[in-house]
């Protein structure tokens, strides 16, 4: 089969699936400098948790994105998402969610979803029954509060009568909901240790060690899965990060090295990209290195 090269080769409509991670998301910011410098512009966006936040100020500005994300990140402290010693007064959450309002208040986004100029599609969970909601028309605040309603940490919000939470608990890489909403191909943005191969490790027998070396293994499984069935159909295309050293998820002090390693690691892959087809297309590790097709 011919091969083509670049994002060019993508069949259309090709869109963009963010996943979550909090502050991890930075390197969402400097994954979009090398697909803006390179001319893309995907057809749809969809995006989990953070991911859906990043994903709708660029379908709101699809020509300056990154540059306006990198202002917001490298001036973002946990106490404007996460702010201890102002604590809820709901029930349902640690933290109120004042701080995710100012920040989508400050993002110049239009009311409605379908107002933007890129289709866009956040994704939540419905609290009640498990399910994955696809959230692609009607207010746009309430979606993306919805989608970043980390459970417990943030409030679950009330929409059309269904109580929804963070989107990540069941689709933190939303390629699914991408194929859904009609792409022909999906280039992911995804964060974390939780989305690269699993390095065999025991961690340290610290309950806080070992539950969190659990939820990555659950969170990677996940995205596994829903990379190697998508792929299976469309070409996934898995842009690398260079990162292999993640701080907290509140934590947003490295954001500034998030973004520019992340840029210059998956300009380096984009260069080197080319398409033959369905098909899993992504570095073999956090180091750059040249495409590799995966088929189930």
């Amino acid at each position: 089969m011919r091969r083509a090269h670049g994002l060019a080769a993508l069949p259309r409509p090709v869109a963009v699936a963010l996943g979550g991670g909090g502050v991890l998301g930075a390197a969402h910011v400097g994954v979009g400098y090398a697909l803006e410098q390179r001319g893309f512009v995907p057809d749809l966006i969809v995006g989990t948790s953070v991911g859906a936040l990043t994903g709708a100020i660029a379908a709101a500005h699809p020509d300056r994105a990154a540059p306006w994300l990198n202002e917001v990140w490298t001036n973002l402290r946990r106490r404007d998402v996460f702010p201890f010693g102002y604590l809820s007064s709901q029930r349902s959450a640690i933290f109120n969610d004042r701080g995710l309002r100012r920040l989508i208040a400050q993002a110049e986004l239009p009311a409605r979803i379908e107002e933007l100029p890129i289709p866009f599609t956040a994704v939540a969970m419905d609290l009640v029954t498990g399910a994955e909601i696809r959230l692609d028309h009607g207010d746009l605040e309430s979606a993306l509060l919805a989608s970043a309603a980390i459970p417990g940490a943030l409030p679950p919000v009330i929409r059309a009568g269904r109580t929804l939470v963070d989107g990540g608990v069941i689709a933190y890489v939303p390629v699914r909901a991408a194929e859904a909403a009609g792409a022909a191909s999906v280039v992911v943005l995804s964060t974390g240790p939780a989305s690269w191969p699993v390095t065999p490790t025991l961690p340290r027998r610290r309950p806080g060690a070992i539950a969190s070396r659990a939820a990555n293994l659950q969170v990677h499984h996940q995205i596994e899965l829903d990379l190697h069935d998508v792929a299976r159909r469309i070409p996934t295309v898995v842009l690398p990060t260079g990162i292999d050293t993640w701080p907290a998820p509140w934590d947003f002090s490295h954001s500034q090295r998030l973004i520019g390693t992340a840029s210059v690691t998956a300009a380096s892959f984009l260069d080197q990209l080319q398409i033959t087809g369905p098909g899993l297309y992504r570095a073999d590790d956090t180091t750059v290195a040249a495409p590799t097709t995966v088929r189930s």
